[in-house]
């Protein structure tokens, strides 16, 4: 089929909403753009889909281009897809936008098409002139990873594989922005099933008790509501 006005070039990409926390901040990841349109722009790091590419591998691909880890290192799902005609000056663009969070993600660098890249706290990120439709994006993302705390334990992907109470404890205040009762957290985190399990060692530092390290009981799992009670 011939392009016409009717039927112009369309195009897919993936843009990435990359969340993590950087000393107990609520952090996403954002590139400033290097070319047209939106030079100068902060932006989400994304890029166009190859013609031989599935989309959860484009997501993979420019994941581990942004920030230099592999998916393994991450909880990875497709967020939206967002495709209002205008959204991008330069053609027909669709995107399918993927959440992605880690723990203890590393420092990045702008790569050949960014003028630089840098985490974010979330709240400031949120309060940017963003490029394209990506403040938007970001909004969603970061009420999608805010609602999953509430069911399932995406909380455990902030954190590394073997964690204290407190550093769990400080994913939910970051990622909801509010403080919690230590006791009342603690209690329902153990009376969770499914949810973490001790493993019998303790992290000692600082004049206080050792802490208790835990890790994940299991499977990904749902959970029944339970932290903001």
């Amino acid at each position: 089929m011939a392009y016409t006005s009717e039927h112009p070039p369309f195009f897919v990409t993936v843009d990435l909403v990359i969340l993590t926390l950087r000393e107990g901040t609520f952090a996403v990841l954002l590139v400033e753009r290097g070319a047209e349109p939106f030079r100068g722009r902060w932006a989400l790091p994304g890029g166009f889909v190859h013609v031989d590419e599935d989309l959860m591998d484009a997501a993979y691909r420019e994941l581990e281009e942004e920030t230099g880890v592999g998916g393994d290192a991450v909880h990875l799902e497709q967020l939206a897809t967002y495709g209002a005609p205008g959204r991008d000056p330069r053609s027909r663009v669709v995107s399918a936008a993927y959440l992605a969070v880690g723990a203890d993600l590393p420092e990045v660098r702008g790569g050949s098409d960014a003028a630089d890249a840098r985490w974010w706290p979330v709240e400031e990120a949120l309060g940017l002139d963003l490029a394209f439709d990506h403040r938007v994006i970001l909004e969603d993302g970061v009420e999608r990873a805010r609602s999953k705390l509430e069911y399932t334990d995406l909380a455990l992907r902030f954190v590394p594989a073997r964690f204290t109470m407190p550093a769990l404890q400080g994913v939910y205040e970051a990622v909801w922005g509010t403080a919690l009762d230590p006791r009342n957290f603690a209690r329902k985190v153990t009376r969770t099933q499914g949810f973490v399990r001790e493993t019998g060692e303790e992290r000692r530092g600082g004049r206080g008790r050792p802490a208790r390290l835990l890790e994940a009981a299991g499977a990904e799992t749902l959970l029944p509501p339970m932290m903001r009670d």
